[in-house]
């Protein structure tokens, strides 16, 4: 759809794969409001939200912040940079007014449990409104976000795949993934610990960055890591997500680390290196055993084979596996024998609930993690059947729970980040590296109830450095399951590697958006 062309032959707003530009160009020339550009995403989320279930608590007040929007427009106030823009934010971002129930029905009233309910926004919902979006609702999540492959437990019901309803969505950031992927929304908020940006945003074939850690405020939301967990944007082009990241990115005393990204941020914006040329001359890492000993599949070879060509075609050289040698394959640690996910990090995940539930402040239900435990303890999270129960192979982690009310001590993590970093950096600067370039998942997405989970390339690697990554769109496989890569750089490098996605999206243009079952039919994941 081009900038100019926003309604069809009835008038009617078109939606589908809608960008912020177009939004703004939309109201610059009149063909609608902010007002009637909300309640047509309202109307389309009437449609397509109930076979997909990725919104679960819509904004009674959209209507009336769009009115906002539109007042301040022909006021000739000052106005952010996306307002008036239609945005979902995930269900574990505190948003005043609106549970945060961490997609378990212990903590939903709705499914009978205890409502948490934030006496104040979110850094990063509070940045998404003076920005001047206009958040339409909450979407869903697993329980605790402890998986991140699919919603199936949520309380609400699971969220399917907008590019299939028979895939994985990808987790736990599946709502905001499928609201965006459906064009039920401009674009949306999600948070990562251990792959929940990066994963339904390639499960559907968007763009998702997974910020440097520190670069954008978590306080406010639901942790499982306060030394890994990141919030970053999920959207349909790389020029949305990177203007979103303007937004979120900066210090706040609300959350005092965010400190160690002071004068990290580029002049002029996360937009400002968006160019086609970006490529051109640039050093691109690939994926081989020097990084994870873990092989692509025939056909996920096969794709990332035409994305080198496309790559050299853009003007970048390639070099083969730049980790061999170099020891980084090997400090990656399962935490389950047979699994995949290293969740080192997570050991203080008691103390920061903790922390977590005192900021909801002094009216909260549950205002300690020693009342949060008691009021789940019929599925207790850590418990042998629980989603957490993983983490009882961390260690550390049994000493965080015999006493989470005092810090745990986190050196070996440290000392594990520190690793990471020193091999990652020591290989950059040997092979005068730009960035990696890698296939966001191994093989292709399993079928939404097949027990399987998504085999990714960078989840523990990147969560346990705190490095950021980009994953943009390079096609699809067989099954119809979208098939993205993932740019990854040095610590603060974002501009340059959404820049390196940009590039690479102007040159091939594999978006595409998905063909939608609406309310009225049945789902069929058969």
């Amino acid at each position: 759809m081009s900038a100019v062309t926003m309604t069809d032959e009835t008038g009617a707003i078109d939606l589908v794969e809608m960008t912020v530009e177009q939004v703004q160009t939309g109201f610059a020339q009149g063909s609608f409001t902010s007002e009637s550009l909300t309640q047509a995403f309202l109307d389309r989320i009437a449609l397509y939200n109930p076979p997909y279930n990725a919104i679960i608590f819509m904004n009674p007040d959209a209507l009336t912040d769009a009115r906002a929007s539109d007042d301040r427009r022909k006021a000739g106030a000052a106005l952010g940079p996306l307002d008036g823009v239609p945005v979902v934010v995930k269900d574990a971002m505190d948003m005043k007014g609106f549970p945060t129930t961490g997609g378990w029905r212990l903590l939903s009233s709705k499914a009978g449990g205890i409502d948490l309910m934030p006496e104040t926004d979110a850094p990063v919902v509070a940045r998404m409104r003076a920005a001047g979006a206009v958040i339409l609702g909450k979407t869903n999540i697993p329980v605790l976000s402890a998986t991140g492959s699919h919603a199936n437990d949520s309380w609400a019901g699971p969220t399917y795949n907008a590019a299939d309803v028979a895939l994985l969505p990808g987790g736990s950031s599946a709502g905001t993934a499928t609201a965006v992927a459906a064009s039920m929304a401009v674009l949306g908020l999600a948070e990562e610990t251990g792959g929940s940006i990066q994963n339904p945003a390639s499960a559907q074939g968007l763009v998702g960055i997974k910020p440097t850690f520190a670069l954008v405020p978590n306080a406010g939301v639901m942790p499982l890591s306060s030394l890994r967990d990141v919030v970053g944007p999920i959207a349909r082009c790389v020029w949305d997500a990177a203007l979103t990241l303007d937004v979120l990115a900066g210090f706040t005393m609300e959350d005092p680390k965010t400190i160690a990204g002071v004068g990290r941020r580029p002049k002029g914006g996360y937009t400002s290196r968006l160019h086609v040329d970006a490529l051109k001359h640039k050093r691109i890492g690939t994926y081989g055993p020097g990084w994870r000993d873990m092989p692509l599949s025939d056909e996920a070879a096969s794709l990332y084979a035409r994305v080198q060509e496309e790559l050299r075609a853009a003007g970048a050289i390639l070099v083969d596996d730049p980790f061999h040698g170099s020891g980084f394959a090997a400090l990656r640690t399962p935490t389950v024998p047979g699994q995949e996910f290293d969740a080192r990090g997570l050991e203080s995940v008691p103390y920061d609930l903790g922390r977590y539930l005192a900021r909801l402040g002094p009216g909260a239900a549950l205002p300690t993690f020693a009342d949060f435990a008691a009021a789940t303890a019929a599925e207790d999270a850590f418990g042998p059947s629980g989603v957490l129960t993983y983490m009882t192979h961390v260690p550390g982690f049994d000493a965080c729970l015999a006493d989470p009310t005092r810090p745990p001590d986190m050196a070996d993590f440290i000392a594990l980040r520190e690793a990471h970093l020193d091999i990652f950096t020591r290989v950059f600067d040997e092979n005068e590296l730009d960035a990696l370039v890698f296939p966001q998942m191994r093989s292709a997405l399993a079928g939404i109830d097949a027990g399987d989970i998504i085999h990714e390339t960078t989840v523990s690697e990147i969560n346990i450095a705190g490095l950021p990554g980009v994953t943009v769109p390079a096609g699809f496989y067989q099954s119809g399951a979208p098939f993205n890569l993932i740019v990854v750089g040095p610590q603060w490098s974002e501009v340059d590697l959404l820049a390196f996605a940009y590039a690479y999206e102007q040159a091939t243009r594999h978006r595409r958006p998905p063909v939608l079952q609406s309310a009225g039919k049945a789902r069929d994941p058969s």
